[in-house]
């Protein structure tokens, strides 16, 4: 078995209405502790863990992004797109979308364009995971054709869910899929057809979701299972433990089961988090994935960024098997 590790942060260092010097010394945390988190670990093809931040557009600062672009030249990992919103039109949200997707490749060096079209394409986490309109009360987005836009703006993928216990939540779980959308009803992507061997993409949004469990070695009043959303925080650190459940329901592309893709996530700024993103719980799991997971017989480990991740998954559907 192969499994394919990325790890989408939506990094929100001004979280909390943080004053800039918070914000600043939230990043120089990341900039400080990733290098040493990753240092001497790698993966069956010599790469070190990759980390994903998912910047917030309503939070843009020409220097948090440059600082970013830096981590990315390190090979420390990606810069992709974060968005929380509410109420604009179609044109102003798909205004909003193409200018800061060209501000961060223009100014900034980051993101990439599509090999074929030479477009710039993006990959996409929604705030407050409420993607295409999904809260039952339409806050925090209000865009019932929000897929559309998306896929007009050149999201490539989106790596929003899981998001239980939400009620933006899909009735589908643990699962690559497409999503067609329907502009006049929300939450389009609640079902989708699979990524599938051999079947091209289908659909307006390719949708990567992270795993979504019940966890019943961690139990709520010792018997009520407690839920594994892949979420890696300062109340649910990384562990040994969770990766037995991670790489159980770790979804796949339907006809090439044998590589599984484990998408987690995190919000990495907010100081209650960093002690287990970037200290001991987060090192003694990469070490344990490393030491068991890629033995070159059984498993096969590889650290990849979410567009890479994307890009594994099209070359399964290809029938090319993996790039690496």
């Amino acid at each position: 078995m192969t499994l394919c590790l990325a790890v989408a942060d939506h990094f929100e260092p001004f979280w909390a209405r943080a004053e800039e010097a918070t914000a600043r010394a939230r990043l120089r945390a990341w900039e400080q502790g990733l290098p040493r988190l990753v240092a001497g670990l790698t993966d069956s093809r010599g790469r070190t863990p990759c980390h994903d931040f998912f910047y917030p557009l309503e939070d843009y600062r020409p220097w948090v992004l440059d600082r970013l672009a830096a981590l990315r030249q390190q090979g420390l990992g990606e810069v992709e797109v974060h968005l929380h919103h509410h109420g604009e039109s179609a044109a102003e949200l798909e205004d909003m979308l193409l200018g800061y997707v060209q501000k961060l490749h223009q100014r900034h060096g980051l993101l990439a364009k599509d090999p074929r079209t030479g477009r710039v394409t993006y990959g996409f986490i929604h705030g407050n995971w409420a993607l295409d309109n999904s809260r039952p009360d339409g806050q925090w987005c209000g865009r019932n054709d929000e897929l559309s836009i998306l896929a007009r703006t050149g999201c490539y993928a989106d790596f929003t869910l899981p998001s239980a216990p939400s009620p933006t939540q899909t009735q589908t779980i643990n699962a690559i899929y497409y999503a067609t959308d329907d502009p006049q009803r929300p939450k389009s992507h609640d079902r989708g057809r699979p990524a599938a061997v051999g079947r091209p993409p289908d659909g307006d949004l390719l949708l990567v979701q992270g795993v979504l469990a019940l966890d019943w070695g961690r139990r709520k009043w010792g018997c009520l299972p407690r839920l594994e959303a892949s979420e890696l925080s300062g109340k649910t650190p990384p562990a040994p433990r969770r990766v037995p459940l991670w790489l159980r329901f770790a979804p796949s592309v339907q006809g090439a089961e044998q590589v599984r893709f484990l998408k987690l996530s995190c919000h990495g700024a907010p100081e209650k988090n960093q002690d287990a993103l970037l200290g001991a719980p987060a090192r003694r799991t990469l070490e344990h994935l490393c030491r068991v997971y890629n033995d070159g017989r059984r498993y096969r480990l590889l650290f990849m960024s979410c567009r890479e991740m994307v890009q594994a998954i099209h070359a399964l559907e290809r029938g090319e098997g993996l790039p690496w």
